[in-house]
């Protein structure tokens, strides 16, 4: 089987089909040389690979900003073939990239060296003046995007994040890493170009220096400073009940998860929140970033279920490291992690909350 030269990562992500042109979660595998994707049918892997990447003179894009969503990376093969990559959280992006870097450049350390001296040297050419920053900025197609936010209770409707004003600057080669990215935020907040928006980035900027004023964060909101629009809860968002999503957020990832209807296995991106402890479920292939669905964790019930045999309430070919979440009003929530480890991890941070 391909699979056997050694993994260095694997898991769900999100990928842009060539044919029809939809988001879709697939399982990847990355070899030393390629990387492959499986389908998921049911709750399980199919055990041959639906596609591969040859990662041998690939180029990669990233952050790649051509789709509405903040967190794709683009992998461009040697014959000119195009795929793009989606991720749950800006950490696991960073993570997959510098081990997708490493295995198209693992041939060749010395280009490795250079690639990371290249990333260190670089600085902001002279001739890039602010006013050409700004002026990009407010490019209706190619500028910063603004959409609606919410921060503990309140929806900021024309705001972004700081960690997208980031992977933009970069993505527009006005900085060539996150490190030089936020000094340079830093100086568009004081210049105020561009102003804090919900508590945590306005007590960033009252109490760090200049380094420390800006956010390169995803739960950090910042608006254009001419047109601040501020926004209560309007009647679109009452039934998503606003204070639900105001919680930290302190675990999020992919589970495959069983339907309560249909008893149908679909891969869901969760996050687990604190204060309200809630956990939100997403559906990965829409660009819509409300949840679908979600609950409190008060009182909640969480175990591991056996690996042998297929447990009560289980339908489907599932393959293992099962675990269910019953809610205070008795709902069954039965959901697949990729591995033990992951499952454990899930199920010792759900405790915590309940």
């Amino acid at each position: 089987m391909e699979e056997g030269s050694g993994i260095l990562k694997e898991g769900f992500l999100v990928k842009k089909g060539h044919v029809v042109h939809n988001w879709k979660a697939r399982w990847f595998v990355l070899l030393q040389d390629r990387l492959l994707y499986y389908k998921v049918v049911g709750g399980k892997k199919e055990s041959s690979p639906k596609g591969r990447i040859i990662l041998d003179g690939c180029t990669m894009t990233c952050p790649c900003l051509e789709y509405n969503r903040p967190l794709v990376i683009k992998l461009k093969t040697k014959t000119n073939t195009e795929y793009f990559l989606d991720f749950c959280s800006r950490e696991e992006r960073d993570a997959w990239a510098l081990d997708i870097t490493g295995a198209i450049h693992a041939g060749n350390p010395v280009q490795v060296q250079q690639l990371h001296r290249m990333k260190n040297s670089f600085k902001l050419p002279s001739n890039i003046s602010l006013n050409h920053i700004v002026d990009k900025m407010h490019d209706n197609s190619s500028g910063i995007k603004l959409t609606p936010n919410t921060e503990q209770g309140s929806t900021y409707k024309e705001s972004f994040t700081g960690s997208i004003l980031v992977d933009w600057l970069i993505s527009n080669s006005f900085a060539a890493s996150r490190l030089e990215a936020v000094p340079l935020a830093s100086v568009l907040v004081d210049e105020n170009v561009i102003k804090p928006v919900g508590a945590r980035s306005v007590e960033a900027m009252r109490n760090g220096d200049l380094t420390e004023q800006f956010l390169d964060d995803s739960t950090a909101l910042y608006t254009f400073a001419e047109n601040y629009k501020k926004r209560t809860t309007s009647k679109e968002n009452i039934h998503l009940n606003i204070i639900e999503l105001s919680g930290t957020i302190l675990k999020q990832g992919f589970l495959i998860k069983q339907g309560h209807k249909r008893k149908n296995w679909k891969v869901r991106r969760f996050v687990l929140r604190a204060d309200p402890a809630f956990l939100h479920y997403y559906d990965p292939t829409k660009e819509d970033n409300r949840p679908v669905g979600g609950f409190s964790l008060r009182g909640c019930l969480v175990s591991a279920l056996e690996d042998n045999g297929v447990p009560t309430g289980v339908k489907g070919n599932v393959q293992g490291n099962l675990f269910k979440i019953i809610t205070k009003n008795d709902i069954h929530y039965f959901m697949q992690a990729s591995s033990k480890a992951e499952r454990a991890s899930w199920i010792e941070a759900i405790k915590q909350l309940t």
